[in-house]
């Protein structure tokens, strides 16, 4: 019987095998990659790529990010040390100011985190205005071209 069975079984386990044929991933198109969902400014999880197009290494305490509340218009995240939160207005879209924000003092590990949180802190308060495109949130200054910082969308699983 287990004689039978062992033929039966090494086909069985060869068609399995030829038949999941590992395959490469077709590439993206241009149209598939310009159909990125635009992200919601309010309520998604902002994390900081670039500062004056200057790209962003990770922190040693974790990412920097931005997080925009509908709830009372509050704004909160991590600047590369500390964690920050106040509160921002948008009277029309495009439009993006942030109050104050406070933020705790702990020290940075690194003079590197220590300009980043510096920097992503300067760049919140000097916003004026915001572009989305895609999963890409740009932050701009009154009087810059180039936006001050660029942050992408985080999506939780």
């Amino acid at each position: 019987m287990i004689k039978r069975l062992l033929p039966l079984s090494s086909a069985i386990l060869i068609s399995l095998l030829t038949g999941c044929r590992a395959s490469a991933p077709a590439p993206l198109s241009q149209a598939a990659e310009a159909t990125i969902p635009t992200a919601e400014l309010r309520n998604t999880r902002w994390v900081l790529r670039s500062l004056q197009n200057r790209a962003i290494l990770t922190p040693t305490n974790g990412e920097a990010y931005l997080l925009l509340r509908n709830d009372e218009q509050r704004a909160e995240g991590n600047a590369g040390c500390n964690r920050f939160r106040g509160t921002f207005t948008g009277a029309q879209a495009g439009q993006l100011q942030f109050g104050p924000l406070l933020s705790t003092r702990m020290a940075c590990l690194s003079e590197q985190d220590n300009a980043t949180e510096k920097d992503f802190l300067a760049a919140l308060a000097a916003t004026r205005t915001y572009q989305i495109s895609g999963d890409t949130l740009r932050l701009y200054s009154a009087e810059a071209s180039q936006p001050q910082a660029v942050l992408h969308a985080v999506y939780l699983h």
